[in-house]
């Protein structure tokens, strides 16, 4: 499902109506199940992939016509059936209700420590760094349809309200969560936590899965929330009485005009990750951003748990391992899609903070 919402980008260029046909199939009563999920693939209907299919309809959407022309109906018809899964993913993969996400899956377990479709070892549950950055991802990206489809209908005003104060709560809960959520102060980057009894370890690999925090950003000129009297009004009490909550929205001048960023990590927590992801130790290859940091090539990660070690190793080539689907080696390859999932993220960040925030690149060269 999540390849073939990425596929359809491209598409559109080519047949747009086949582009928008495809992403509103997967959400049909024939596809969708009556809970809400959608199928992963044919051979494991049940597996998890990420949600993207709200910014692959979102993309289509703009990408297919001019403002003023685009096919509100599509964008209608694919947030219905988008607020089912939303629900369904609330309400299955928020294990305890505290807006940090599990999921299982999510297409980036080759990079993992184990298949997150199994049971874990010693009966343990995760609390991922991914599943968590993909559902404030897809809130933001909901928000965003919500605020397009209600400049023409009030009606919707409501539900994007709903959507600006999930984003908030789930970025809250993955900075601030028992300390520090799934953040490490120590190393500044985003990890998996693996809870077993009352023992809470960090999963201290650095992969993509603490780099996907960084595409969950959206940036809303005010001008035109200043249009959505109720969305406004709402926002307004929002932040002026949920303070810990309002001290995730951040506000600024882009082009004299005054915008917000709802941003997952802080400007602090941004600037600590960008010096990984553009370290060409670490992240940065010649081709793009790499899957598991190189690191790892000298130094594997190793984790020991119920007499049982689990390994992953920087695996540039062939992968050497069967797990998670024979062949399909993420293990330091660069992988395309959500490579411009974060070029998409850092020109959005670029176009809030300007030349107010600059880092080396790459890491260390003092350019």
């Amino acid at each position: 499902a999540w390849d073939l919402a990425f596929h359809m980008l491209p598409f559109a260029k080519l047949d747009p109506t086949f582009a928008k046909q495809q992403l509103l199939l997967l959400l049909r009563e024939w596809y969708m199940a009556p809970n809400g999920q959608i199928p992963a693939y044919e051979f494991a209907f049940h597996d998890v992939n990420p949600p993207v299919h709200a910014w692959a309809c979102w993309r289509v959407y703009k990408m297919t016509a001019k403002r003023g022309h685009r096919d509100r109906d599509f964008l209608a018809r694919a947030f219905h059936k988008l607020l089912l899964n939303f629900t369904w993913w609330v309400n299955q993969k928020d294990l305890h209700g505290q807006h940090v996400f599990g999921g299982g899956f999510l297409g980036l377990d080759n990079i993992g420590v184990f298949d997150r479709s199994q049971p874990l070892p010693n009966g343990g549950h995760l609390e991922q760094a991914d599943g968590t950055a993909w559902m404030a991802f897809y809130c933001a990206t909901m928000l965003s349809i919500a605020l397009e489809l209600a400049a023409q209908d009030a009606a919707y005003e409501d539900v994007a309200s709903k959507f600006f104060e999930h984003f908030v709560s789930i970025t809250h809960a993955m900075n601030t969560l028992g300390g520090t959520g799934l953040w490490d102060e120590q190393d500044g980057f985003y990890y998996d936590q693996i809870h077993q009894g009352d023992q809470i370890d960090r999963l201290r690999l650095r992969s993509l899965v603490g780099v996907l925090p960084l595409c969950a950003v959206e940036v809303l000129p005010m001008d035109t929330l200043q249009k959505l009297p109720g969305f406004r009004k709402r926002m307004q009490w929002f932040l002026h009485n949920e303070r810990a909550l309002a001290s995730h929205v951040s506000f600024g001048m882009v082009g004299g005009k005054e915008t917000a960023l709802l941003a997952l990590p802080s400007r602090e927590r941004l600037l600590r990750v960008l010096h990984y992801l553009l370290d060409e130790r670490e992240f940065l290859s010649p081709f793009g951003i790499r899957s598991l940091s190189a690191v790892h090539r000298d130094r594997p990660f190793v984790f020991e748990t119920a007499g049982q070690e689990y390994r992953v190793n920087y695996t540039p080539g062939e992968s050497t391992t069967s797990m998670f689907g024979g062949n399909s080696n993420w293990r330091g390859p660069v992988w395309l899609p959500i490579n411009y999932l974060v070029i998409e993220a850092l020109e959005r960040y670029g176009r809030f903070y300007g030349d107010s925030l600059q880092v080396e690149y790459p890491t260390g060269s003092g350019n």
